[in-house]
This record gives structure tokens, sequence and C-alpha cells, in this order.
């Protein structure tokens, strides 16, 4: 894999998180708590292909979400592997139930823990 393709996996990452940030700070009702939670899912999809591929470049093989994680982790890519391996539990947890409780749970914690953390990665210095 090529530094631009990786820098171009790292560019939409960033954009889908822009997007996850604008539905977070707009959300009031049901529905834009949906649509924040759909955003969450797509920002985190991107997020495991971009370390994959950050991997990849630096010649570590990874294959799924949770052995990518791990190996970022291992190779400083990310600082926190813990929140990480959380939030495919809720990417996987939203996209394959639906219960209000648990929606309101994760969209909770999209916007006090996980936006947070996901604003603070700068995946362009770790290629």
């Amino acid at each position: 894999m090529k530094k631009s393709d990786v820098l171009l996996k790292i560019y939409k990452f960033e954009k889908a998180l822009e997007r996850l940030k604008e539905a977070v700070e707009i959300a009031e009702d049901e529905l834009d708590k949906d649509g924040v939670i759909q955003r969450f899912e797509f920002t985190i999809e991107l997020l495991w292909k971009t370390l994959k591929a950050i991997l990849e470049y630096k010649g570590i093989e990874c294959y799924s979400p949770r052995n990518c994680i791990k190996e970022a982790f291992k190779a400083n890519i990310i600082n926190d592997d813990e929140i990480m391996l959380d939030m495919i539990e809720d990417r996987n947890l939203s996209s394959h139930i639906y219960d209000e409780n648990v929606s309101n749970e994760i969209f909770e914690r999209i916007k006090n823990i996980y936006l947070d953390y996901l604003l603070s990665l700068n995946l362009k210095e770790k290629v």
C-alpha cells in the first residue's frame, strides 16, 4: 500500500468524523440520535479499515477489527485499545439489535466519551 492510499483513507475517516461531530452537536430528538448512531457506525467502520491500512503500510498484518485494534495499540498508533474495543462492541450492538434503552446508552457514550477520543486521534502523524 502506498502512503498516498493511506492518507486518502485517513482523509475519508476524518470527513466521517466531522459529520459525526456535527450530528452530535445538533442532536435533540430520537431521530437525531438515530442519525448520530448511524454516523458512528460508519465512522468506526472507516476507522478500523484506516488502522488496517496504516498497519499494512508499516508491514503489519491484521484481519479483523479487534485484531487491527490490538495491533494498532502495540504499534503505538492508538493509545487506548479498551475504548476502541468498546466502540467496536457498541457498533456491533447498534447495527444488529434495536432496543431504545441500549440506543440511548450508546448515544450517551458517543457524546460523552467516544467523540472526544476519536477527535484526539491524529492518524496522519502515525504514517
